[in-house]
């Protein structure tokens, strides 16, 4: 590991024209990533940048490290297989909600669920991008589209909770316009031994331009977000005046005031459960959580299959790859 003062975000691109829309949120993305690379301080050539297919994939391209563009939604198979071939190399997935969500969907629930030291990063921008300006996944109810029209009427897929109900050990959601936040919670990613899914919010200025902007602009963004701060009570508001309580097995938000302040939840980002409910707030009606909303250990899938491997081999020996191709029964022909 090098000192991070020698290295510069500059140091982790490789000086490519970068060929995104003026204003994409991928820009911010790629400056975040590079970023929290310098500051942690990683040896780039231990570094590999994994993507599927969509704007945001072309994200290997500008790095300085180790990438690979694969097939659309197969960006964590490739990955698993790198990983488990070296797991030592430092592994970041890039996908888009239409590459995740959509034709990547299975392959991104058994990432979650095995638990390799993977970071993905989903870019969230409610349309497909790349293809020009279809309903995707994440499109809300009554979207208009190329493809809908009238409207779309899917119910939205929400990622935060898909991930952490098929076990994800580490989870986050940020905003691209937050660069400060995304470059920490990138860098706690990065340490987290495990598989750290986080959700990215940006915007695609050509075809779903200012989708987030509720949760960025300075005159509502305290209403219709709440950062997460382990170990800090859950409140929220312009002067912290709402908080949140159990009410049962449900959030609730109340009026804080002197007398009911002791009631407010603390948040925890080990406690699993209040993740989940956290996760599955949205706007309107509550407002949406940014920051990271769990962290929790457990063994990683490629410790555990080193692991069995090695068991194996003491057990039975080396063995014979000739013979296993060949088997006990076999003849040859000329």
């Amino acid at each position: 590991m090098a000192e991070s003062t020698e290295l510069k975000a500059k140091d982790f691109s490789n000086g490519s024209d970068v060929k995104w829309c003026p204003g994409c949120g991928c820009f911010p993305i790629l400056k975040g990533v590079q970023r929290a690379m310098a500051e942690i301080g990683v040896d780039k050539s231990q570094q590999m940048v994994i993507s599927g297919i969509g704007c945001s994939s072309r994200f290997p391209y500008y790095m300085s490290t180790f990438g690979f563009h694969t097939l659309h939604g197969r960006a964590p198979t490739i990955a698993v297989g790198a990983k488990l071939a070296n797991p030592s190399l430092g592994a970041w997935i890039i996908t888009g909600d239409g590459d995740c969500l959509s034709i990547g969907g299975n392959h991104f629930i058994h990432l979650m669920r095995r638990n390799l030291d993977i970071n993905m990063l989903l870019f969230n921008n409610e349309i497909y991008g790349l293809t020009k300006g279809q309903a995707s996944p994440t499109s809300k109810t009554g979207t208009v589209s190329k493809t809908t029209p009238l409207g779309s009427v899917d119910t939205p897929m929400q990622a935060l909770p898909m991930a952490l109900s098929a076990g994800a050990s580490f989870a986050a959601r940020v905003l691209d316009s937050d660069i400060k936040t995304m470059v920490e919670v990138f860098k706690q990613a990065e340490a987290h031994k495990g598989t750290a899914f986080i959700e990215i919010l940006f915007n695609c200025v050509t075809f779903s331009d200012g989708i987030h902007d509720l949760y960025k602009k300075k005159d509502t963004k305290t209403v219709t977000t709440i950062k997460l701060t382990h170990g800090q009570p859950l409140l929220y508001g312009a002067e912290n005046e709402k908080g949140f309580v159990l009410d049962g097995t449900k959030l609730k938000v109340i009026d804080v005031t002197d007398t009911n302040k002791a009631e407010v939840l603390v948040f925890d980002d080990k406690d699993v459960n209040l993740s989940y409910l956290l996760s599955k707030l949205e706007y309107p009606e509550f407002p949406i959580p940014l920051g990271i909303l769990k962290k929790v250990e457990r063994p990683t899938y490629e410790a555990l299959y080193a692991a069995q491997v090695d068991d194996a081999i003491e057990k039975w020996g080396e063995g014979d790859l000739d013979k296993t191709l060949r088997g006990d029964d076999f003849w040859e022909t000329k």
